[in-house]
């Protein structure tokens, strides 16, 4: 070993910039990774990289007893024959309302996609999207769910419910097509749907000034097939809306609609879509929202990234996938959504699939948001500037320091703008 090389700093010899990678650099590239180096320390010394507890806890959520909320079975489930595709108790989480929102009811599907078939429902029902037995006895609620609010300004202090999903078809399928297909599956999601619907008005839900069903993925479809059946098991003067979060999965794809298709057929689902749409095409068809959203006639409202990454693993062909075409197709299909007055669309460029039910994507100082806007009461936003100034300043630091071993490394500097840029949205 060359006697001086036990002068260079440790990190030289540990796996970092090694002494060799250095001597190759041009003195114009070394003057560069200097210089970007003593910013990247700058920036690290400078950033407050703590902030305050009080608005720290304002976008994570506590992971303290009061966040846990217990499964709640459906108590007359057996007397209504609604089971889970393997005959177990389906049932749902509820936290109760306070002060002003007492009288008010969020409720929120949760997704899990479905099962065309007897052997994927057979693997299904083994699994906590077929079988209560496997789902988790207590849950965290996060994003509309949360009961902080800071996290969840607009619906903290309401009753929350988040519906279990077991049945595998949106809540939509019957039980005459158990006997049909032969099989030892309960298709029963409407009938789960009904019994849960008449346990939440028995509790309380009947009494709502308001209420919002929303769900995600499956769940966003559910929200859709029983939005208006929704508004009308509430007194007329309750102010009833319906939000689906990435649930409208588009058509024009051999494979999905083959998919959709036989989840119809083997479930019995046609009983439960929208009977002006069955009336006017193939009852599988109307397990699109585009082809019957235009008949809900309840205040509805569609969450919807124009990059789902789910859609575009399931409902492109994988090798020939276009993010850009999913986009424009997606944007085409809700062309008949804008002529609809009760319906709003929010439509972001996020490469993700469910957003409302997250703390990163619903309320948080990375969530997307319309012209930088925010919800947080006034008197909390120097706190929430403060938190996200050290998110950007570590991302910066983060982006510098990449660039700083391409450069070494590949002694390009050209390389430092294209790191900088790529480490800063991550």
């Amino acid at each position: 070993m060359p006697a001086n090389q036990h002068r260079l700093p440790r990190f030289a010899t540990d796996g970092g910039i090694s002494w060799s990678s250095w001597r190759k650099l041009s003195k114009r590239q070394r003057t560069i990774t200097v210089a970007v180096a003593a910013i990247s320390v700058s920036l690290l010394v400078l950033s407050p990289i703590s902030v305050s507890r009080k608005v720290s806890n304002a976008n994570t959520n506590s992971t303290g007893a009061s966040e846990w909320v217990p499964f709640t079975p459906l108590s007359k489930a057996k007397e209504n024959s609604a089971f889970c595709l393997d005959g177990s108790v389906p049932g749902y989480h509820i936290r109760r309302g306070f002060g002003s929102g007492s009288d008010s009811w969020l409720l929120h599907v949760e997704g899990g996609g479905w099962c065309n078939s007897i052997s994927s429902c057979a693997a299904r029902k083994m699994t906590k999207l077929g079988s209560s037995t496997h789902m988790e006895s207590v849950v965290q609620f996060f994003g509309i769910l949360s009961h902080d609010p800071l996290q969840n300004p607009d619906f903290f202090n309401w009753n929350k419910v988040k519906i279990r999903y077991c049945d595998g078809s949106s809540f939509s399928s019957h039980p005459d097509s158990e006997l049909k297909n032969g099989t030892k599956m309960f298709f029963r999601g409407q009938l789960i749907w009904d019994t849960l619907m008449d346990e939440l008005l028995s509790i309380g839900m009947s009494n709502a000034g308001e209420a919002l069903l929303t769900g995600c993925s499956a769940g966003g479809l559910a929200t859709l097939i029983h939005c208006d059946d929704f508004r009308n098991i509430l007194p007329k003067d309750v102010n009833v809306k319906c939000l689906a979060d990435a649930g409208k999965d588009i058509a024009g794809n051999h494979t999905i609609e083959s998919f959709y298709h036989d989840v119809v057929y083997l479930q019995g689902v046609a009983k439960s879509l929208n009977h002006d749409c069955v009336a006017r095409s193939e009852p599988s068809k109307c397990f699109f929202p585009q082809e019957f959203i235009r008949n809900i006639k309840t205040p509805l409202f569609l969450v919807q990234p124009a990059y789902d990454f789910w859609q575009i693993a399931h409902i492109l062909v994988p090798d020939s996938s276009d993010h850009h075409g999913y986009r424009n197709s997606l944007l085409k299909t809700l062309n008949s959504v804008r002529k609809t007055l009760n319906v709003g669309v929010y439509i972001n460029s996020c490469f993700v699939h469910c957003q409302t039910w997250a703390a990163e994507t619903w309320h948080s100082p990375t969530s997307p948001r319309i012209n930088n806007k925010q919800q947080l009461q006034k008197q909390l936003e120097i706190g929430t500037l403060k938190e996200q100034q050290p998110s950007i300043s570590i991302a910066l630091f983060r982006a510098i320091l990449l660039a700083i071993i391409e450069i070494s490394l590949l002694g390009d500097s050209k390389n430092i703008t294209r790191s900088a840029i790529l480490f800063y949205h991550l």
